[in-house]
């Protein structure tokens, strides 16, 4: 089937913008005083809810039995673990600066792959790591009084994204991607359930509409990614993941008064770049676009 090159970019910033409303939300939770692992359980409960009657209805409970129960753990606690690092850090820093960083996880699964999979590294994909790199370090603006630790948060979310998203390319020989979801799905919400325990304060009244809208939103958001990587091949539209700085930057200055600080943009400007550039090489004739949205589950 050909690539549907203009429908699948325009479902692709849609879901951009959506997981930026997200992140908008967990912002304004946080400035209500409700802690981000609250905003991470829900985000996975409600997921879950609604994805739980797709996932068992074709097949039943056949199709979910597995013998590798453990890599299915390690990439959901993998995947968790990225979110409240990502949630905490949306809270504490600007919101352009917290998705700017989270961006870089693609230039960590080719190193991932190659410490645990044993993958290859092109000379290309090597160049656009360190220039990827290299623009973190602008925007950490280290050795300075700018300098946000908390970036770093940020920085390790977008480590364990890497390992959560290899991860399912190293069950992918047996794992089928309905059985990787539905595995997903029950381990996060039960990981992210347990600092409940001592978190407080509990959500009030006025915290239960965001806590449902952000589970919506992040779930509506994956359904749009889902279809557009099935509509076209990701190498020709996964530039436009790149949209979200520009979503997150202009949500951030018009609720709260955010200006990005010319480090931030020439960061930004060698993310992207080397993230765009990177892309542009050829894809390998096998590649096909099925594995790609579901690697991307977790990132709402």
């Amino acid at each position: 089937m050909p690539d549907n090159i203009a429908r699948s970019a325009i479902l692709l910033v849609m879901a951009e913008g959506l997981l930026a409303i997200m992140a908008a939300m967990i912002k304004h939770l946080g400035d209500l005083g409700l802690p981000s692992e609250m905003a991470v359980f829900f985000r996975n409960l409600v997921g879950l809810i609604v994805l739980l009657p797709i996932l068992l209805g074709t097949g039943g409970l056949g199709q979910i039995k597995t013998r590798r129960i453990g890599i299915h753990f390690l990439r959901a606690a993998s995947g968790v673990a990225a979110m409240f690092c990502f949630f905490y850090t949306i809270v504490h820093v600007s919101l352009a600066e917290a998705v700017l960083v989270k961006m870089t996880a693609p230039f960590f699964l080719p190193l991932t792959a190659w410490l645990w999979l044993d993958e290859k590294i092109s000379g290309r994909t090597a160049l656009a790591i360190l220039v990827g790199f290299i623009g973190v370090g602008v925007i950490l603006r280290p050795g300075t009084q700018a300098f946000n630790p908390v970036l770093l948060v940020a920085l390790l979310s977008a480590a364990l994204m890497g390992v959560a998203k290899v991860s399912i390319r190293k069950m992918a020989d047996t794992e089928p991607p309905r059985r990787v979801v539905f595995w997903f799905g029950v381990f996060s919400t039960l990981i992210s359930a347990v600092p409940l325990l001592w978190v407080r304060p509990l959500p009030g009244p006025e915290h239960w509409p965001w806590l449902v809208a952000i589970g919506a939103t992040a779930t509506c958001a994956q359904i749009c990614m889902t279809n557009a990587y099935q509509m076209a091949s990701p190498g020709r539209v996964g530039v436009y993941n790149y949209t979200s700085v520009i979503w997150a930057a202009s949500l951030g200055w018009l609720f709260w008064g955010e200006i990005l600080h010319w480090t931030t943009l020439l960061g930004t400007a060698l993310i992207v770049g080397a993230g765009v550039w990177n892309l542009r090489q050829k894809q390998p004739a096998a590649a096909g676009p099925s594995p790609q949205p579901l690697s991307r589950r977790e990132r709402g």
